[in-house]
C-alpha cells in the first residue's frame, strides 16, 4: 500500500522560512515526477512545484521555494522562503504512478498518490 506522508507544516511570520517533507512508502518513487500542491480555504487545489528529472514551479513561488529529493530516504521536501500571507494553506504532495501522456507536471488529475495535507500559515 502506497503512503505519503507530509510533515513540516506550521505558523510562521512573513518573511519566515519553513521545511515541508513528503515520505513516501510502499513503493520507490525514484524515477517518478512527484509534485507539492496546495489549497487554501474557498480555493481549488494549485500547483506549486514538481520534480522529476527537472523542477518545475509555479510563477507565485518562484525563487522563494525550492523542491529537492533524496532518493536513498524516498523523500521529496519543499523549501519555503520569504513566506507570505498569501501562501497560507494546507499543503499536499502527491506523485505520479506511471507513463503519462503529455504531462504538464502541474495538474492535480496528472497524480495517482496524494498525502493527508499539512497546513502552512502565514501570519503579517
Amino acid at each position: 500500500q502506497v503512503q505519503l506522508v507530509e510533515s513540516g507544516g506550521g505558523l510562521v511570520q512573513a518573511g519566515g522560512s519553513l521545511r515541508l517533507s513528503c515520505a513516501a512508502s510502499g513503493r520507490t518513487f525514484s524515477t517518478a515526477a512527484m509534485g507539492w500542491f496546495r489549497q487554501a480555504p474557498g480555493k481549488e487545489r494549485e500547483f506549486v512545484a514538481a520534480i522529476r528529472w527537472i523542477t518545475y514551479y509555479a510563477i507565485a513561488v518562484k525563487g522563494r521555494f525550492t523542491i529537492s529529493r533524496d532518493n536513498a530516504k524516498n523523500t521529496m521536501y519543499l523549501q519555503m522562503n520569504s513566506l507570505k500571507p498569501e501562501d497560507t494553506a494546507v499543503y499536499y504532495c502527491a506523485a505520479q504512478g506511471g507513463f503519462k501522456y503529455e504531462n504538464t507536471f502541474s495538474k492535480p488529475n496528472e497524480y495517482d498518490y496524494w498525502g493527508q495535507g499539512t497546513q502552512v500559515t502565514v501570519s503579517s
